[in-house]
């Protein structure tokens, strides 16, 4: 049997796509009601986690935080079962993830951190992808129930904080492209663009393809070979910030990084690589 532990959007989907495996399946919820709400598909609610839990071998959890996972653990493992597997697909710093490894292995349980990279809709359709890091035994024992839930299982290795720190930095760059791309239609609102034609744009050229030249060229060490030179881009910066402010429409993130191009140009780079404004991130 398996206990689901938080059953939002995500351990909700996940939970379905579980029962309509045929799995037996207890969930527990903060907000009752939410747990409740899944009896209609199969599942068994609990108002005490540690009721939820008992009996499972195999228990999920997919909370908010660190303090949410270590404080609901704690009320769950009164009921824990010899030899449960505990499986957190929550998003938690990397520190977090190491310290649960080892205080619930000094505890006789086996914790692994499990994030995704999945919405609701691939909770459901068992699509999308999970990272899993650490005991490599235990990980060869689960993945093959882990690949069930997902398209996808990555496997990081040995280090149990390394899929939680993956799990960041994709979120990282997800809220670093969110946010250029609120600063592109907010430009194109400035100059009468429509979203259609932005869409018509991107339809046809795609950055995200430049993705993994981008990387190695900015980890190659070669800022001194430029395919666009810091001092034009820095230029085309400060048209963008002219034309948003001229229709009083400001920009969120390109003028951060406006600052930042500068501080390589007061350093006498601004003939390299634009891509020189990550020299120190290396």
């Amino acid at each position: 049997m398996i206990a689901y532990i938080g059953t939002g959007l995500l351990g909700s989907n996940f939970t379905k796509a579980l029962l309509k495996k045929g799995e037996k399946v207890n969930v527990w919820n903060r907000t009752a009601s939410k747990a409740k709400a899944l009896e209609a598909d199969g599942a068994k609610a609990f108002d005490n986690v540690a009721d939820a839990v008992k009996g499972a071998n195999r228990i999920h959890l997919t909370l908010k935080d660190d303090a949410a996972v270590n404080e609901v653990l704690e009320k769950a493992s009164a009921g824990f079962e010899p030899g449960v597997i505990i499986i957190d697909h929550t998003t938690t710093t990397a520190i977090g993830a190491a310290e649960r490894t080892e205080q619930w292995k000094k505890r006789g349980y086996t914790y692994i951190h499990a994030p995704v990279f999945m919405g609701p809709q691939n909770a459901l359709e068992s699509t999308g992808t999970m990272m899993v890091s650490g005991d490599q035994a235990v990980i060869a024992t689960i993945e093959p129930e882990l690949a069930k839930m997902t398209g996808k299982v990555l496997n990081f290795g040995t280090d149990t904080n390394k899929a939680a720190g993956i799990k960041l930095i994709g979120n990282l760059f997800l809220i670093a492209m969110t946010a250029g791309l609120a600063d592109t239609l907010s430009m194109a609102k400035s100059l009468g663009i429509s979203i259609d034609e932005v869409s018509q744009l991107f339809a046809t050229w795609n950055p995200g393809a430049m993705l993994p030249m981008r990387l190695k060229k900015m980890t190659s060490n070669t800022f001194d070979q430029p395919t666009w030179e810091l001092s034009m881009a820095r230029k085309d910066a400060g048209l963008m910030m002219l034309e948003a402010k001229r229709a009083g429409r400001p920009l969120a993130v390109i003028p951060a990084i406006a600052d930042e191009m500068d501080k390589w140009i007061a350093k006498g780079l601004g003939n390299n690589d634009w891509t020189v404004i990550a020299k120190d991130a290396m």
